[in-house]
């Protein structure tokens, strides 16, 4: 699914990591309910909306995915979990941005 909406811009490896982030959770649902959850709600909501995507933090990113998963992505990945963490915290809001077009969580 993202290989063609962004997998151009990020990457191969990224675009590995994101969709295991979206196989993990569900779904672009499962992962903004996970963002919710973490205290991270206005900032997921931004990234669905139509106006400008809200930045995260690595350590946010860390905080919401989890140091298990970011470890089994960064062994896929080749990168560290710092590298990982950092690319992530640009990509993933484009990445849920593209997914939820019309600025609705698609169930």
């Amino acid at each position: 699914l993202l290989d063609g909406l962004i997998g151009g811009v990020v990457g191969a490896g990224m675009t590995t990591a994101l969709n295991q982030i979206l196989e993990k959770h569900g779904g672009v649902q499962g992962v903004v309910s996970e963002f919710e959850r973490n205290g991270f709600g206005p900032t997921v909501q931004s990234w669905v909306g139509k106006g400008p995507n809200q930045t995260i933090s690595s350590d946010g990113i860390n905080r919401v995915l989890g140091n298990d998963l970011l470890q089994q992505l960064a062994a896929k990945t080749g990168l560290s979990v710092q590298d990982l963490t950092q690319k992530l915290a640009q990509v993933l809001p484009d990445a849920v941005d593209k997914l939820t077009p019309d600025g609705v969580v698609p169930k």
